[in-house]
């Protein structure tokens, strides 16, 4: 069945919502076999050991980016009215916001999106973290946290257009986007091959990088197909907005319309939930005291204000926004390396925390041959 006979049948918000459903399963299921994790990456990096994670970070992040950029190039969907290229952006939000967001997910010890796959395999911390960063981000664009928000945000702006746009600041056009892409591709395949990442590693995470190119398509044909009057936005995987819209759905407007992001986080749930179930892996892991729970609160905190300055998460900013090259979301990104890599030396690259880097993580699957 075509888009245009979905659209014409069901109409574009539940045809929109399914594939939020779709996709969000897809990035779960294969997020939590992948164990895609940012901050476990960025731990891995700075302190120079060989655990996978790094491995399976570049290649979802080189998979999403060579995949958005081939639909492009084959004019397969254009993404140049997407928020992250279109609208007007703040660069001082995307470094604050990016450093808070960084610290934060060191804190919590996972980012937004794997706080949602831990907590559907029965982290009791994730759980209670997870709704504390939805109501941080929903108070940081609506209520008593948005005006710090909006006064960090207005610091430094930047145009929209190609003012955002890295591939025609700096000359790379689409062909050095992907010869970029390529790079990072052929980097991660051979770390891959030195750490014996088993198939679930790196394949995992390559179909985590297809679930982004494939977001930002399927909202594209969405925009392009339907005759309805507004649009539907053209966008891809991010789960700072998305989980304060769940919040607010559920507490105030139950009745609204669905949208892509009101499938996206049950659907990433979802599939993170059956990845765990199939595979032995759901297990019910709680706090180990009153301080370990202030931790987590504070990340959480931290991960929900600065995502909604940065305007996008781990995800939203480190892989799709990266993956179209906004100018704001790699300095997000960027910031968010240095603040979880500065975050993990001065509070935990000691005594017992040094040594288990992963503690309430999993380890990336090995193999004893990369094939």
């Amino acid at each position: 069945m075509s888009l245009e006979t979905l659209l014409d049948r069901f109409g574009q918000a539940p045809v929109l919502a399914g594939g939020g459903v779709a996709i969000g399963f897809v990035f779960g299921f294969f997020a939590q076999r992948s164990r895609f994790c940012l901050r476990s990456a960025v731990i891995e990096f700075s302190r120079g050991m060989h655990g996978g994670k790094l491995t399976v970070w570049l290649f979802a992040f080189s998979i999403a980016l060579l995949a958005t950029q081939g639909l492009i190039a084959l004019g397969a969907m254009d993404v140049g009215s997407a928020r992250q290229l279109a609208a007007r952006g703040s660069l001082s939000g995307a470094a604050i916001g990016g450093l808070l967001f960084g610290i934060g997910m060191i804190l919590a010890r996972g980012c937004s999106s794997r706080l949602l796959v831990l907590a559907a395999q029965g982290n009791l911390r994730s759980v209670l973290s997870g709704p504390v960063f939805a109501v941080a981000a929903q108070a940081s664009w609506t209520g008593v946290l948005a005006p710090w928000r909006e006064r960090i945000s207005a610091w430094w702006t930047v145009e929209g257009g190609p003012s955002r746009d890295l591939t025609v600041i700096t000359g790379l056009g689409r062909p050095g986007a992907l010869l970029f892409g390529a790079v990072w591709l052929a980097a991660a395949i051979v770390w891959a091959r030195r750490q014996r990442v088993a198939p679930w590693g790196w394949a995992g995470a390559s179909a985590v990088g297809l679930a982004i190119a494939s977001a930002w398509w399927f909202t594209a044909s969405v925009a392009a197909t339907s005759m309805e009057a507004g649009p539907a936005p053209i966008q891809a995987l991010s789960f700072t907005g998305p989980s304060a819209e769940v919040l607010s759905r559920v507490l105030f407007a139950p009745d609204k319309p669905p949208t892509f992001d009101l499938g996206l986080v049950p659907g990433v749930f979802l599939g993170a939930f059956v990845a765990a179930a199939l595979f032995g892996e759901l297990k019910l892991e709680g706090f180990a005291g009153g301080a370990s729970m202030r931790r987590y609160l504070i990340g959480a905190v931290l991960m929900g204000f600065g995502g909604m300055t940065a305007g996008g998460c781990a995800v939203g900013a480190g892989l799709s926004g990266a993956a179209v090259f906004t100018v704001t979301s790699w300095v997000t990104l960027c910031a968010m390396w240095l603040g979880a890599a500065v975050t993990d030396r001065l509070v935990d690259h000691s005594g017992r925390e040094a040594a288990q880097p992963n503690l309430g993580d999993q380890p990336v699957p090995h193999s004893r041959a990369f094939t």
